[in-house]
């Protein structure tokens, strides 16, 4: 089990830790494979999704993943919630925690709230995506769908490309993938990579365009711009920044046949992708979002069942 209550951040699992989560997610996948997708292992908990955010993945698969592991589920909605009264994350907490749950999935626009959260209740916390923070789950999945295609993570070379500045996604693979042996490259425009993110650690580089390391590559992970996180305009149009940082069939061709193309979603297509990218077999954005599941299965059943 591990021996921490919450998820918060990438940056706080130890390799063990992250070692043991995508280890427990290769069982929890072959539960999705089997005719009946569920097990009793957390009958009788209780998870609340509080979701200040609008997604599709995220919360579609954490609800699934506590449903396949039998726990019940209750979903929050700020819009839908005395919050519109009024009423603080604070109190919502505490009145939902008072109806005895056992975890919480937060996503919130603030950075900090899921720590915030995790500091005033005794039930587990999860970090959901908070602001441009962190979004540990996704970088889990992620790195969970590069070991099951590449068979290892030591050593592969990955490029995550787009607006690393206001990244969540971006921010948790820059704590975990080195952490577990992988070189990380982040390619984008220089108004939209943090200043000197190279100093974090020895196994972070960063490149001007896609063509200067696409044909090392092992994994590449595209991000889509975070406009509603952007409060002035960083490039000069959606379409000369497909040119330089979009991939393409042209570009593709310069990499490694086996190469894999990642996205967390939603896919801004003509944007960071060419739609013929679309039906490749690099092409793994759905088995990220399979993956989802398992991971959130494997990420549940670590912190819950032994408490």
């Amino acid at each position: 089990m591990l021996k921490r209550k919450d998820l918060i951040s990438t940056k706080d699992l130890t390799r063990e830790e992250a070692e043991l989560i995508l280890e427990t997610t290769f069982g929890m996948k072959e539960i999705l494979q089997r005719e009946v997708k569920k097990v009793p292992s957390l009958k009788g908990k209780t998870v609340a999704t509080l979701f200040f955010e609008p997604s599709t993945r995220t919360r579609t698969s954490f609800e699934l993943a506590a449903k396949r592991l039998s726990a019940d589920v209750v979903s929050f909605t700020a819009q839908a919630s005395s919050m519109t009264k009024g009423e603080t994350v604070r109190d919502t907490v505490k009145n939902i925690e008072a109806m005895i749950v056992d975890a919480f999935v937060i996503r919130h626009r603030s950075e900090g709230i899921p720590n915030f959260i995790a500091g005033i209740t005794d039930a587990s916390v999860i970090n959901a995506g908070d602001g441009k923070h962190e979004h540990p789950t996704q970088a889990l999945l992620d790195t969970f769908t590069i070991l099951e295609r590449k068979k290892k993570l030591e050593g592969l070379n990955i490029a995550i490309v787009g607006d690393i500045t206001h990244s969540r996604v971006a921010r948790s693979h820059m704590f975990l993938l080195p952490k577990l042996g992988a070189n990380l490259i982040f390619v984008g425009p220089k108004t939209m990579i943090p200043k000197d993110i190279e100093k974090v650690e020895p196994r972070i580089k960063v490149a001007g365009r896609i063509e200067e390391v696409i044909e090392d590559l092992d994994v590449i992970i595209f991000l889509r711009i975070q406009l509603e996180r952007i409060e002035s305009p960083l490039i000069s149009s959606l379409k000369e920044y497909h040119n330089h940082f979009g991939l393409n069939l042209t570009k593709l061709k310069r990499a490694k046949k086996d190469i894999i193309i990642m996205h967390p979603g939603p896919v801004n297509w003509g944007v960071e992708l060419a739609p013929e990218i679309m039906n490749l077999e690099n092409n793994v954005i759905l088995e990220q979002v399979t993956n989802g599941v398992a991971v959130r299965m494997a990420i549940l059943f670590l912190l819950l069942s032994s408490r």
